[in-house]
């Protein structure tokens, strides 16, 4: 098998990770810069850096994904890329005509000190930016953070740039959905739209990285959040952040700026979340909770109660992005199903890992939990005490079949299934398909080890 030679044997390793369970930050850089409307988002640094990053999301979504780089040779390695950055901004704007570019940098154009701000503010001043169209970067090199802080630079980014207040306060409320799919954009969208809430919602990369196919390429798509719409969240209501790590900074910026309030919040996976979701919308807009999101609510319940005697008990290993993993923990607890091993590879600190603790608090079983760790030691621990099902994107895969345990697929990236991005797993509607592939995992299991004694047809 692939990992047959993975050691039962655990030691301590403080200066090497063996097979990250993360990417780097210019990969989240840039799917938060798809969702902004007409942005073309610029990987400054070599030509290879900014193939990897567009792969990786092309392989995820299955969609192209757009994006421009400087092309660093050695030239620019040496004397810096102020040239190459200026003269793409150029040839972007004149052959492709965005109406925003994102640049996010790498780590080298980190390395040598490129200061991005001064460069553009050149780029301006020689004519290269259009009346009417803007330029703005993240600071992102790949050797701190990971894919989800990468996404939360470039959002907070976002803010900073563009966020204006002008002394008025509408009713309308700034969503910031953290690192989650487009479908699960699009849902959490959806509800507050229901409860008759106008929102800004940034990124949004709903209809931009799951849109239609009619048969015109259209290099910018319909979605996206607008600028206009980014400069007029700074006189929101107020700001509902989803998960800590990919979100928080965004909208603390935004209060420190324009003074809109925040609410940080968990990803609304599973009932309880989504509950806190819900009620934070209507206590911050002020209105009430229409019958429909009732009746999704009491589906939902009703579900939970049904399949309960399926996964009661089950022992659950969860690998994958912070505020996912948290989420789903908590999802899962509730369940009456037991987290017994938890592994992110984002750096998130020690307040994020005193949640995850706290959150299996009530879990019979030993917990192992390590923030950051690596996948390594996520198949170790496994191997040692195994578990009835596990959690985790698509490099989990080599794990499962080595171990010989089910696998539901959750995060990023996930290239060898489809579907991810169209149906979502936030909300109630989105607990309900989360519990059906978990519940379709554990069963298929149960009836791929049963005889022809045990065999059963109704369960």
């Amino acid at each position: 098998m692939l990992l047959r030679h993975t050691p039962t044997e655990i030691k301590e390793r403080s200066a090497l990770t063996v097979n990250p369970a993360k990417t780097c930050q210019p990969i989240g850089a840039m799917y938060a810069a798809l969702g902004v409307h007409g942005c073309l988002p610029h990987s400054h640094g070599s030509q290879g850096c900014y193939a990897y990053h567009r792969s990786a999301l092309t392989r995820h979504f299955k969609e192209p994904v757009v994006a421009a780089t400087s092309a660093f040779t050695e030239g620019a390695s040496v004397f810096g890329g102020q040239a190459n950055l200026v003269q793409a901004i150029d040839n972007i704007f004149t052959v492709y005509n965005p109406e925003v570019i994102a640049v996010h940098t790498t780590c080298l154009s980190e390395t040598i000190g490129d200061d991005v701000p001064q460069i553009v503010a050149k780029a301006k001043a020689d004519g290269k930016v259009p009346e009417g169209k803007y330029v703005f970067h993240a600071n992102t090199p790949s050797y701190v953070g990971s894919h989800v802080t990468g996404f939360a630079n470039m959002t907070k980014a976002m803010v900073e740039y563009f966020a204006e207040a002008n002394g008025l306060k509408s009713k309308t409320i700034n969503l910031i959905p953290g690192y989650v799919e487009p479908a699960d954009m699009a849902e959490i969208r959806r509800l507050a739209t229901v409860m008759g809430i106008t929102t800004i919602m940034f990124p949004d990369t709903a209809k931009v990285l799951n849109g239609p196919l009619t048969g015109k390429y259209k290099m910018f798509p319909e979605g996206g959040v607008t600028i206009n719409e980014l400069q007029k969240c700074g006189s929101s209501a107020g700001t509902v952040a989803l998960g800590r790590i990919a979100s928080m900074p965004a909208a603390r910026a935004l209060d420190a700026k324009c003074k809109v309030p925040c609410q940080i919040l968990d990803l609304p996976i599973g009932l309880t979340a989504t509950d806190a979701f819900v009620d934070t919308l209507r206590q911050t807009a002020g209105v009430s909770v229409p019958d429909a999101i009732n009746l999704e609510r009491g589906q939902l319940v009703d579900t939970i109660s049904d399949w309960h005697q399926y996964l009661y008990g089950k022992r659950v290993a969860i690998v994958g992005d912070p505020d996912q993993v948290l989420a789903l923990t908590r999802f899962l607890v509730g369940l009456d199903m037991r987290p017994v091993h938890i592994i992110t590879g984002s750096p998130s600190g020690k307040k994020y890992e005193k949640s995850l603790r706290d959150a299996v608090a009530r879990v019979p079983d030993a917990v192992n939990i390590r923030v950051p760790g690596d996948m390594l030691l996520f198949h170790q621990w496994l191997k040692n005490n195994p578990v009835d099902l596990i959690i985790g994107n698509t490099y989990a895969k080599y794990i499962a079949k080595d171990e010989d345990i089910p696998l539901v697929r959750y995060g990023f990236p996930i290239y060898d299934r489809m579907g991810h991005s169209y149906f979502s797993t936030m909300g109630y509607r989105g607990a309900l398909r989360l519990m059906e592939k978990i519940l379709d995992a554990i069963l298929d299991r149960k009836d791929r080890d049963a005889d022809d004694i045990t065999m059963e047809l109704v369960m």
